[in-house]
């Protein structure tokens, strides 16, 4: 049953202020079990919980939908850059595709910027332990870790279930003024397996799991530092084991992180209500439902406005092509089956191509993928940059233009950069013109 533990904090004579070095009694947070807890959910959010999943599984079948994975990808890059401590999102997203090509093909790429090569082999470590997690038949306390391992590679003093007391808010040396102190280092390894046992049935509808997982995890805090970052991957990893999601393209994090305030008070209401079974615990569960509920709402019409501005994008696209053909007197659509046609239908996917890398995806010839990249860039779809000295890759900038816009509309309360400005950093619009409005990553929320 959910209680407060208490304990006592040891004065440190090490600690720089005399607040600092102080100590006395504290108490930490004993959350209930996750697995048998009992959940009666108000009947709003019930309803709400049924409406926006039916919203999500319709999201698959819009057109453009087929390039939401590359949005998921580059939101990812928030997440990668907060990962190895790297500073700013200044960092494009065509900068990292790049960097991503350039490692596929194995190029020297000087012209690939050094940063962006960290963020995408951050994206590429992150994207493999979700993926991971999803597909395995049964999720383990070591797949979790696994996650958190590859988030922060760099800093294997921090790696597994902590074994130390941790907090939120407060002194950095002491948890006697923190918002929120998790549970005792003893508690934590039990509390973990209950969370992973819970991930690994399905006695509740996909989002209401998921929203559980992430609360009970941010609750647990079980880790010394990546906890905000494991805690919303495993938000898609649950949605992908369920099926609601083929991939994790909902960009539910940069709306938790837009919407901080209603979030953090989400996750005390799930927290400080009491024990599950009674009243006022079942109240709390469901204001964390209701929140995260909508979040994934918000994210899911963010996500249904970029499938539309991709298919839209791909219809001029065909226009443009078709009256670059008409000025060589060739018929305006070229073959379904040519290299050309098969480029365009993958483009939203593929944003970046090199001639190898057209070679590869669609088993063509050289002389067919040169042709083909020739004649979209002639037509103004793509862009040419040189890679190194024997390597163009070719950039469909539109695609960038809409991910950027994408990410600024996600950082702004408003959701909509004309009404409210991005409230949190978000990427510059025009590729190497400044820094991020507002500097660094997002605050990883949750630690």
């Amino acid at each position: 049953m959910a209680d407060w533990d208490d304990a006592v904090w040891p004065a440190a004579d090490s600690a720089p202020t005399r607040a600092d070095r102080r100590g006395g009694p504290y108490s930490t947070y004993r959350p209930d079990l996750l697995v048998e807890r009992p959940l009666t959910l108000a009947a709003d959010v019930s309803e709400l919980a049924g409406r926006v999943e039916a919203s999500v599984r319709r999201l698959g079948e819009l057109p453009g939908s087929r390039g939401l994975e590359g949005l998921a990808r580059f939101l990812l890059r928030s997440e990668a850059i907060a990962s190895s401590r790297i500073e700013g999102l200044q960092v494009s997203p065509q900068q990292v595709s790049l960097a991503e090509v350039a490692e596929e093909e194995s190029l020297t790429a000087e012209n690939v910027n050094r940063t962006a090569r960290k963020v995408a082999a951050n994206i590429s470590a992150l994207r493999r332990a979700t993926h991971e997690l999803a597909d395995v038949e049964r999720l383990s306390v070591a797949g979790v870790e696994g996650l958190q391992t590859l988030l922060l590679a760099d800093e294997p003093h921090l790696h597994g279930v902590r074994d130390v007391q941790n907090w939120i808010g407060g002194s950095d040396y002491h948890p006697l003024a923190a918002e929120y102190v998790p549970p005792a280092p003893p508690l934590v390894p039990a509390f973990v397996a209950d969370l992973v046992a819970y991930m690994n049935g399905g006695d509740h509808a996909p989002l209401v799991q998921a929203g559980l997982v992430h609360a009970q995890f941010e609750t647990i805090h079980p880790f010394r530092d990546g906890n905000g970052r494991v805690g919303r991957a495993l938000i898609h990893t649950v949605l992908v084991r369920r099926g609601l999601t083929r991939h994790a393209v909902l960009p539910i994090s940069p709306v938790l992180l837009t919407r901080s305030q209603e979030y953090v008070q989400g996750l005390t209401d799930y927290r400080y209500s009491g024990p599950a079974a009674s009243m006022q615990g079942q109240q709390g569960v469901s204001q964390w439902l209701r929140v995260f509920l909508q979040a994934v709402g918000i994210a899911v019409t963010q996500a249904e406005q970029f499938a539309v501005s991709l298919e839209e994008l791909r219809l001029r696209w065909e226009q443009d092509l078709a009256a670059k053909r008409r000025e060589q007197n060739l018929r305006e659509t070229p073959r379904a089956d040519s290299a050309t046609s098969r480029i365009l239908a993958t483009l939203q996917e593929h944003p970046v191509l090199t001639t190898a890398s057209v070679m590869r995806l669609f088993n063509v010839s050289r002389p067919a993928a040169v042709t083909a990249l020739d004649e979209l860039t002639s037509a103004g779809v793509l862009s040419k940059r040189r890679l190194d000295r024997r390597t163009g890759g070719y950039l469909a900038m539109d695609v960038f233009a809409l991910i950027t816009t994408a990410e600024r509309q996600l950082a702004s309360t408003r959701w909509d950069t004309g009404t409210a400005k991005p409230a949190r950093p978000a990427p510059y619009p025009v590729d190497g013109v400044g820094p991020a409005p507002g500097g660094g990553d997002s605050p990883d929320m949750g630690g």
